[in-house]
C-alpha cells in the first residue's frame, strides 16, 4: 500500500505519557477506551493523538491485544479524513473491518472491537453502491455491531452517534418506507440516539457534526438552523489533539462560501 498522507499540522500536538494521562478522560469520553496497561499500547496512543496515524497503526499492530484498537482507530480516522485516493480508502476500510471483526471474535466483550468493525464496515458501505451494500447485508451487520457495542458499554457516546447516523443514512439512501421495513430505520430513533450521544459527550466535535448532518437529512429545511449552529460551534473550538483538529477543519471548511 502507498505511504499514508501525513497529518497537515505535524508537530503541533506533542502529547506524551503525562499529558495523555491528564487528558485521557476528555480524549476518550466518546469511546470509553480504558487507560492502557501495556506501555507499547500507550506509546501507540501517544502517536495517534499527535497525528502520526501510520506509526500509531503500525505500533498498535505490533503490540497486539489491546493495541489492535488503536491500530483500527488510526486506520479509520486516517482513511476518513486524509486518504485522497477513493480505491485505497475503500480498501483500507475493508481491511480494517476484517481486522476488527477478528478482534471482536477473539474478544467478544470488547466494545471497541465491535465499534471499529461497525465504523469501518459502515464507511466501506458508503464507498460502494447502495445495491451492493444491501445485497451483501452490510447494513444489518453494521447495526448489529453498534448495538453490541452499546450493550457492552452503555456510555459509548460514539456508538450512539454512529447508530443515529445509520438510521439517517439508510433513510437518505432508500427512503423512510424501505429503510423502516428492511433495516428498522426510524427518524425519531435516529434523532434520539444523537441526543443521547451528546448528553454523554457534550463537547464532542464529531458528534455535533454528525448530528448536524443527520438533521439536514431527517428534518430537511426545518433542521438547517440547528445544523448550522452546531457546525459554527465546532468551528469555534480549540482542538486538543490531531483528531479534533481534523473535525474542526471540517467544520470550518463547511462554513466557507462555495
Amino acid at each position: 500500500m502507498a505511504p499514508w498522507t501525513a497529518f497537515p499540522q505535524p508537530g503541533v500536538y506533542r502529547h506524551d505519557t503525562a499529558s495523555l494521562k491528564r487528558d485521557w478522560p476528555r480524549l476518550h469520553a466518546g469511546d470509553v477506551e480504558p487507560w492502557p496497561a501495556d506501555a507499547r499500547v500507550l506509546a501507540a496512543w501517544v502517536l495517534f493523538h499527535n497525528g502520526e496515524f501510520a506509526q500509531a497503526a503500525a505500533s498498535g499492530l505490533a503490540a497486539g491485544g489491546a493495541g489492535l484498537t488503536v491500530a483500527n482507530k488510526a486506520a479509520c480516522i486516517y482513511a476518513t479524513y486524509l486518504e485522497p485516493d477513493p480505491k485505497r480508502r475503500q480498501d483500507l476500510f475493508l481491511q480494517t473491518a476484517q481486522q476488527a471483526e477478528r478482534q471482536a471474535q477473539a474478544e467478544p466483550d470488547n466494545p471497541n472491537a465491535w465499534y471499529w468493525h461497525a465504523y469501518a464496515l459502515g464507511r466501506y458501505s458508503q464507498a460502494v453502491s447502495v445495491a451492493r451494500a444491501m445485497a451483501q447485508g452490510l447494513g444489518g451487520r453494521v447495526r448489529q455491531s453498534l448495538e453490541r457495542t452499546i450493550a457492552l458499554q452503555p456510555l459509548h457516546a460514539d456508538a450512539h452517534g454512529a447508530l443515529g447516523a445509520f438510521h439517517a443514512e439508510v433513510i437518505d439512501k432508500v427512503g423512510a418506507l424501505i429503510g423502516g421495513m428492511t433495516y428498522g430505520a426510524r427518524k425519531d430513533t435516529g434523532l434520539a440516539l444523537f441526543v443521547e450521544a451528546l448528553r454523554l459527550h457534550p463537547r464532542s466535535p464529531v458528534l455535533a457534526l454528525e448530528y448536524a448532518n443527520a438533521l439536514t437529512i431527517l428534518e430537511g429545511e426545518a433542521g438547517l438552523k440547528e445544523a448550522s449552529r452546531l457546525v459554527r460551534q465546532v468551528a469555534a473550538l480549540e482542538p486538543i489533539d490531531a483528531k479534533e483538529w481534523l473535525d474542526v477543519r471540517r467544520a470550518r471548511t463547511d462554513l466557507q462560501p462555495s
